[in-house]
């Protein structure tokens, strides 16, 4: 009997360890029942960590539940997780298990975006082209310019950059950095503050959504000096236009029978769904072979799907499961890439802090001039720039691809996760000094209680 417990107390406390034959690489190796046991439990943790955390957020700092979630994802890695309970951790994420979430993290990241086009106001746009294409050009332009003013002093510090890059990839590289609108934490931020329907949002959502296409398309071009070749940006960005010209000028056309038929029957069936799920799948593939990434592709298929009652069952179907159980593995596989210990020195605090500085003025200072520039008022202005200026885990997925390829080392990475956070957190709470409570008070907006219930 005592050899029975003996072997069931071994069984269950190695749960979470590889049961595969040993090899001559490691002493065992991941079955599909290691990497199937491993998934739901994350699953399981990253669901209640991104609840409890959102919760938090929004009860005690006011934030919406995309905040807590990013910050959940952090606390997951080994910034706060790992930093307590390294062991612990390191069972429930291990290295072996990231590439399979990285997949559920791209679909769900991937989906939203794509219930994000389906809202998105083409009217809106058109009323405010103007405006939404010079805040837009500022909030590239403004960036690069401060790029180009601090990368010849960030040069010279060493371990920031790798020591072979030149000058102008580097300048490129920072710019890129400075220039990203959180585009997928944009527009949760919107849809939660009640802005999705408002020209404001879709101003905002317009303009963040051309800063990161172009952000990207220069990543691009900074990987290809790194040995990818003049194909990766030649690809990425004829690759890239090529699909937004099909899908926006034909899209309409094609996907419109679907439309018609889910509003004869009324409701929509498995098979339509299947159709979109279908050309969300070849959208988003294509965005993402060509160098761009999967969100695009998301994100302009949905703008051209029929509206009317296929957005309304899209969203009663799609829209919950990539919300609450989707969307999170996106967070939470950024953060487990987070380190925030490694600022360690007053000299790299002070850089961390000028390049933090640098980044805002860079985002929300242009942007606030673009758009009085173009006839907004002060408040108006003063809210596009809160919300441009936020950057979250868009800026942690570029700029982890510069770590990889070695383009940065990891104290500027860290620097720039730090500069992520802090835009990030400061959006939501800067957009409702600035605009948001005052429109609440006026009735231009819903109260920000039912707006954020509707969006949770």
């Amino acid at each position: 009997m005592s050899d029975i417990i003996s072997s069931l107390v071994t069984t269950v406390t190695g749960i979470l360890d590889p049961h595969g034959p040993a090899t001559k690489v490691a002493a065992h190796s991941f079955t599909p029942g290691d990497f199937s046991v491993h998934f739901f439990l994350q699953l399981a943790v990253i669901v209640l960590a991104c609840r409890v955390v959102g919760w938090l957020g929004q009860k005690l700092l006011q934030q919406p539940q995309v905040v807590g979630e990013m910050i959940a994802g952090v606390v997951l890695g080994p910034s706060l997780l790992g930093l307590l309970f390294p062991d612990f951790q390191l069972a429930l994420f291990p290295k072996e298990t990231k590439n399979v979430l990285y997949v559920g993290a791209q679909l769900g990241v991937g989906l939203y975006m794509f219930m994000v086009g389906t809202s998105f106001q083409a009217g809106h746009f058109k009323a405010k082209a103007k405006s939404a294409m010079s805040v837009s050009f500022a909030g590239i332009a403004a960036p690069f310019l401060i790029a180009a003013a601090i990368t010849p002093f960030l040069l010279k510090v060493p371990g920031l950059f790798a020591p072979t890059i030149g000058q102008g990839p580097a300048t490129l590289f920072m710019g890129a950095c400075i220039a990203l609108t959180a585009f997928p934490m944009l527009a949760r931020i919107i849809n939660e503050r009640g802005l999705a329907n408002t020209s404001l949002g879709t101003l905002s959502l317009t303009a963040g959504a051309f800063d990161d296409a172009v952000s990207w398309c220069v990543l691009a071009v900074v990987l290809a000096t790194f040995g990818g070749g003049p194909g990766v940006a030649l690809l990425a960005i004829g690759g890239g236009l090529a699909w937004v010209a099909f899908v926006v000028l034909l899209g309409p056309k094609i996907l419109a029978p679907l439309g018609r038929i889910v509003e004869r029957e009324g409701e929509m069936s498995t098979g339509v769904l299947a159709l979109v799920i279908l050309a969300f799948c070849i959208s988003a593939f294509l965005m993402d072979a060509v160098g761009i990434h999967a969100i695009f592709g998301g994100f302009i298929l949905g703008v051209v799907m029929p509206r009317g009652k296929l957005v309304e069952e899209l969203k009663k179907k799609v829209e919950p499961l990539a919300v609450v159980l989707l969307l999170p593995m996106f967070f939470t596989y950024s953060g487990l890439n987070t380190r925030m210990d490694m600022v360690n020195s007053p000299q790299l605090l002070l850089i961390a802090l000028g390049v933090l500085a640098a980044s805002i003025l860079a985002k929300w200072g242009a942007c606030y001039v673009a758009a009085r520039a173009t006839g907004e008022n002060h408040a108006t202005a003063m809210g596009i720039g809160a919300l441009m200026n936020s950057r979250g885990l868009m800026e942690l997925i570029i700029i982890n691809i510069g770590l990889q390829k070695g383009i940065i080392g990891p104290t500027l990475f860290s620097m720039l996760v730090l500069m992520a956070i802090v835009t990030t957190v400061m959006a939501s709470p800067l957009f409702e000094v600035v605009y948001g409570k005052k429109a609440r008070e006026t009735g231009e907006l819903d109260a920000i209680d039912g707006a954020v219930a509707k969006a949770a």
